[in-house]
């Protein structure tokens, strides 16, 4: 059995960030993990990348074929269904491994992928075959958590995420370390709301015709129980730890991983009490 996390969310939202602190994290503490970049648009990375789409397939050759002729959007769409058409590859470079070896996957940032095309779900479902336990990670600017319209977007975007993959699901405000003091109060009150409390700020910044459908939007969430967040902040190593061990804990990893008790030395009259 092998472990994963699907890392998504907006372009922007810091999803290569996140990567690089949980890497950095892990290596810290001794413990192996593998990233696989999925995103055939990335630039750069500052962590080992044990995978990379762009080997396959770069989002500038298909820009600037000339028989294909497609923008940077519809580019990247395509580079994923090519991949979907040579997962075979993703498996070779994935190799074998060990069991019980922990993989990152980074992935695009165009939201489209995961909300309702079927090209995030179908590596996915590949990955499963594959003996991958997944959890997906939806990542979310906390910067843009600065009013109530803007909670309700990212958290429908979030559930629909969810329900596209079904995979068990971890939802993480990035950037909580770029924030100023006022601006952590006002975030604070989007980490674990209760959507109806939010209902009131929403209808005062929206048309009355628009109430039903906003008391709709909060019912939902409320029904899914999608609407806590954890507070990312890439300078407090005790709040990755927390969000890596909640990850964890989604996909049962470590549960059966050999426990090393180190053996105790015996006294000289041969008591080794």
């Amino acid at each position: 059995m092998k472990y994963g996390q699907i890392v998504m969310g907006p372009a922007g939202s810091g999803k290569s960030t996140y990567c690089s602190t949980v890497v950095k994290h892990c290596h810290a503490s001794r413990r192996a993990v593998y990233v696989v970049n999925l995103d055939p648009a990335a630039e750069h990375f500052d962590y080992p990348v044990h995978v990379d789409v762009r080997e396959l397939i770069h989002i500038d050759d298909v820009m600037e074929d000339e028989d294909i002729k497609l923008g940077p959007n519809g580019g990247l769409i395509f580079c994923l269904e090519y991949l979907v058409q040579n997962l075979d590859w993703l498996q070779e470079q994935i190799g074998d491994g060990g069991d019980d070896d922990y993989y990152i996957f980074d992935c695009p940032g165009q939201i489209e992928l995961y909300t309702h095309l079927p090209v995030m779900k179908q590596i996915v479902d590949r990955l499963q075959k594959w003996d991958f336990r997944l959890c997906g990670v939806f990542l979310l600017d906390s910067q843009f958590l600065i009013e109530a319209s803007k909670f309700f977007a990212g958290s429908m975007t979030a559930l629909s995420a969810m329900v596209t993959l079904e995979l068990p699901h971890v939802n993480v405000l990035s950037k909580m370390d770029l924030l100023d003091e006022n601006d952590r109060k006002e975030v604070d009150r989007y980490l674990d709301p209760d959507p109806t409390s939010l209902l009131a700020d929403l209808n005062t910044s929206m048309s009355k015709k628009y109430h039903k459908l906003n008391k709709a939007i909060a019912t939902i969430l409320s029904d899914y129980g999608l609407v806590q967040f954890m507070p990312l902040d890439i300078n407090d190593e005790d709040n990755i730890g927390n969000i890596l061990l909640y990850v964890d804990s989604a996909i049962q990893y470590g549960e059966d991983l050999e426990v090393h008790v180190p053996k105790l030395e015996a006294d000289d009259d041969g008591d080794d009490t």
